[in-house]
């Protein structure tokens, strides 16, 4: 059973894989690269500030930056437990998929897509009272995990489980950050 899921989940990426298109590249080069969604993190913290103020708002940030640091610290044991190859790295798949990136660590669960849905579900959970639109955020984790499997580096049972992994330790911080927050006085 398990090695059919795997063979399942090795053809669904390579199936995937090839359907990008080399003018689509550069685009999702760029999507890929953490350094290109600053300008999110920057509102992010932003309108935590806004909604929170000062006080509880450093409060929600140091859970924002929380969840992320249990999420890849999590990650990263878990990828070196596994020890799964990535896509890029299989020899027999060389000739079956395109290439963009060449990272050498190891690909399950990916660390891209458990961070970005542990972030963002962290955001939007703190937000949500404020605002619906919040929920447009969701965009940023599903473009960076598409863009793993069309750079060449990630299956993606690989994004399932960093999801996954992501978002309930993002619910976890929530739930601290929200019982400590109701200890917190308001500003006067």
């Amino acid at each position: 059973m398990l090695e059919t899921l795997k063979n399942w989940d090795r053809e669904l990426f390579v199936w995937l894989n090839n359907l990008g298109i080399e003018t689509c590249d550069s685009f999702w080069i760029f999507v890929t690269q953490i350094e290109s969604w600053i300008p999110l993190f920057i509102f992010f913290f932003a309108i935590i500030f806004v909604k929170y103020g000062l006080r509880k708002g450093l409060i929600v940030l140091f859970f924002t930056v929380l969840s992320f640091t249990v999420t890849i610290t999590f990650t990263n044991l878990v990828k070196d437990y596994v020890a799964r190859l990535r896509p890029n790295n299989v020899e027999e798949l060389t000739n079956l998929i395109r290439v963009l990136q060449k990272p050498t660590n190891y690909s399950f669960f990916s660390g891209h897509a458990s961070s970005s849905f542990a972030v963002t579900t962290f955001v939007v959970l703190v937000i949500r009272k404020f605002s619906k639109w919040i929920y447009l955020a969701f965009l940023w984790p599903i473009l960076f995990v598409i863009s793993r499997v069309y750079v060449g580096v990630h299956y993606p049972s690989d994004l399932l489980v960093g999801a996954v992994v992501g978002t309930t330790i993002a619910f976890i911080m929530h739930a601290i950050c929200k019982a400590l927050l109701a200890k917190v006085p308001i500003q006067q």
